[in-house]
């Protein structure tokens, strides 16, 4: 059992069942194996805008199946050439916003499988891993939406799974209306969600 972080050597693949065994606070990703140290609890404005959003997406999804979790909410990414065991997912994140419309992806860990829509929300330290690292790895496993939100800039990059591939859709920015393609009809109020 590992207690302590510094107990893990970080130039070593790890699986979700090794991440099961970890007892210590600090929150952690992996991804395609390899530890991904979260940052610090998020600022507060970072906070606002995660809260805001959630209460837009809840509050349309009260009268639907789908269902929206904000992190901390363990997403286990699992490669589709095998089988979906512990020892055989080398990715487990953490977005800050998913919404699964797949209930039979929902176990009391969290999600087994691709949620359909996520939202990472930018903060300092974390830009490289939301657009490059998480992009990519989203992207291979089939998340059907991804958006990336800036609270510096007041912007949100919206990009939809198009034959395997993240397309942008749009760049919205503040005031703006954010359909959600995914969901026809359901948009996002972006004054009120970086109020």
């Amino acid at each position: 059992m590992i207690t302590d972080i510094n107990q893990l050597d970080f130039n070593k693949q790890y699986t979700y069942a090794d991440y099961l065994t970890w007892q210590f606070e600090e929150r952690v990703e992996l991804i395609r194996g390899w530890i991904s140290r979260m940052s610090p609890a998020p600022m507060r404005r970072h906070q606002e805008i995660s809260g805001n959003l959630h209460f837009q997406i809840f509050s349309y999804f009260v009268n639907h199946s789908c269902k929206v979790y904000i992190a901390p909410f363990d997403v286990r990414l699992i490669n589709k050439r095998k089988k979906a065991e512990d020892q055989a997912i080398l990715s487990v994140v953490q977005p800050d916003i998913s919404v699964i419309c797949d209930l039979e992806k929902l176990d009391d860990r969290g999600c087994l499988g691709s949620p359909d829509w996520i939202i990472e929300i930018l903060s300092p330290g974390n830009t490289r891993k939301e657009m490059k690292e998480k992009y990519a790895l989203y992207e291979e496993n089939g998340v059907r939406e991804y958006w990336i939100v800036s609270p510096e800039h007041r912007f949100v990059q919206v990009y939809q799974l198009k034959e395997e591939k993240f397309v942008l859709t749009d760049t919205y920015f503040e005031g703006d209306n954010i359909p959600v393609g995914i969901f026809e009809g359901f948009a996002i109020d972006s004054q009120k969600m970086f109020a």
